[in-house]
């Protein structure tokens, strides 16, 4: 399992910073599509209709894809002052907890997603003209990757991986 992770652990690295990269261009775009908004708004007098529903979708991308790469990095929110007080053990044994309920999260964000996007597919989103569906893309590749990367926390604990020296040694190699 240890060879197994060392092996994947590049790949997920990449793709962890692929979807950072993803989720910064999605943000400039969104900035940039809001400004042209408020520009046509106000100085125009004729705001474009398109605009309000691509920033939203853009949005949700890189809210998922953010979100996917904080449970990677391990800086999503939580409460690690009783974690901290307790004997390794129970650390140990809360922190698979967690990251078991975060797997289960993400599977069930995508799973019930994945159903929405099935259920509205047929809709049409007016002023794009995509499928309705197409809103859920988001969640369901972010809840994917949350269950992914959590998965990859979750092995490292619990066959006792230090990533952080595993990754100095892949990259002395």
């Amino acid at each position: 399992m240890r060879n197994f992770m060392l092996a994947i652990r590049p790949i997920l690295g990449g793709l962890s910073r692929l979807m950072l990269y993803i989720a910064g261009i999605g943000m400039i775009g969104m900035t940039l599509i809001v400004g042209w908004q408020v520009f046509g708004r106000y100085v125009l007098n004729d705001s474009p209709s398109w605009s309000e529903p691509l920033s939203l979708y853009l949005m949700s991308w890189f809210i998922m894809l953010g979100a996917a790469v904080g449970v990677r990095e391990s800086v999503h929110l939580g409460l690690d002052i009783v974690r901290h007080v307790v004997p390794p053990v129970i650390q140990k044994a809360m922190d698979i907890t967690s990251l078991v309920l975060i797997v289960l999260f993400g599977l069930a964000m995508t799973y019930y997603s994945t159903l929405l996007a099935q259920g509205t597919w047929s809709a049409t989103i007016p002023v794009l003209g995509w499928p309705g569906g197409t809103d859920f893309f988001p969640m369901i590749f972010g809840g994917t990757m949350i269950a992914v990367f959590a998965l990859e926390r979750l092995a490292d604990i619990i066959i006792g991986v230090d990533v952080a020296a595993d990754v100095l040694v892949q990259e002395a190699a």
